[in-house]
């Protein structure tokens, strides 16, 4: 297989935890440039990859080729597994892998507005579609703004910002926006994190339902994966992390049953995991090839033989 344009981060990682085997079939839930892909299909496995973003599966029409039958790419959130999967008879599957957040083919391109690095619209979405970053701050109160940075940025000034970003509406480009909250939370350009990090990250997240998408496809590979079938998640901030933390220490029966402070629900479902994997981080020298691997974290865990678990908690 040829090359991809991006390396993914913790590569070699995540196909060790899958333990491909060729004639296996595996969802790559976040196709990116293929990079992921690529290894399992050198592996001989067969390959279902997702993407909701209409330029990473035109790009990967070539691969398609190249793989000669064993890649099927679809255009589709990876909250839609299941159903997708199922609809194209590819379901079950031996492997599920998830690279959650922005893709560096997202950051570099100005024009989709991720990145304040460069001067673009500020757009922000994944997909295309629905609203975006501007339409979103230009129309939102300041109190659902300040909510959404303290929550999904982890700003502590996030009311500040919020006021900051309504006396300055209407917003249309990503340097307005990075302007407007430098200016609010006093910026030096010698200091070691720009303070416009946390307000992108938390819009990002908003527009595009990130961890929302995120639960809705850990619940989704749970249902598709065949027993002793693989979940390899990598993640790069602390919120997505703590989602899958939270989601592999409950279904492998890990996480406490109840308490006082937090009554069980209902009856307890057999662990559909097994307990899983010490976290893997990246070595000092993916960091030092790839800055971007830096806050990564990869969990894995295998699927037992038990019932998936309803939306309750219980089989």
């Amino acid at each position: 297989m040829s090359a991809a344009p991006h390396i993914p981060v913790l590569l070699d990682e995540v196909i060790d935890a899958l333990a491909v085997v060729a004639g296996e079939r595996h969802v790559d839930a976040t196709f990116g440039a293929g990079g992921y892909t690529r290894s399992i299909l050198a592996r001989g496995a067969a390959v279902a990859a997702f993407d909701r973003d209409p330029t990473a599966i035109a790009g990967g029409a070539a691969l398609v080729a190249e793989a000669e039958g064993r890649l099927v790419l679809i255009h589709a959130p990876f909250s839609r597994m299941e159903q997708e999967l199922e609809a194209r008879g590819l379901a079950p599957v031996d492997g599920v892998t998830l690279d959650i957040g922005v893709s560096s083919m997202q950051i570099d391109q100005a024009d989709r507005g991720f990145s304040f690095q460069q001067d673009g619209p500020l757009d922000m979405r994944m997909a295309g579609e629905g609203m975006s970053a501007a339409e979103w701050l230009n129309e939102a109160d300041e109190a659902e703004i300040a909510d959404i940075l303290f929550h999904y940025g982890e700003e502590p000034r996030a009311r500040r910002v919020a006021k900051a970003i309504v006396a300055a509406r209407p917003l249309t480009r990503t340097s307005e926006l990075a302007g407007v909250v430098r200016k609010a939370l006093g910026y030096r350009p010698h200091d070691k994190k720009d303070p416009a990090t946390r307000t992108f990250q938390a819009v990002r997240i908003h527009v595009n339902r990130e961890l929302d998408e995120l639960a809705e496809a850990l619940a989704a590979a749970e249902r598709v994966l065949k027993p002793g079938g693989r979940l390899a998640v990598v993640t790069f901030h602390s919120l997505e992390d703590r989602l899958v933390k939270r989601f592999l220490r409950e279904r492998s029966g890990s996480e406490p049953a109840g308490s006082r402070h937090r009554p069980a629900i209902g009856p307890r479902a057999e662990p559909s995991f097994e307990p899983p994997a010490k976290a893997v981080r990246p070595s000092e020298a993916e960091v030092a090839r790839n800055p971007r691997a830096r806050s990564a974290t990869l969990r894995v865990a295998r699927r037992t033989g038990a019932a998936p678990w309803s939306s309750e908690g219980a089989a």
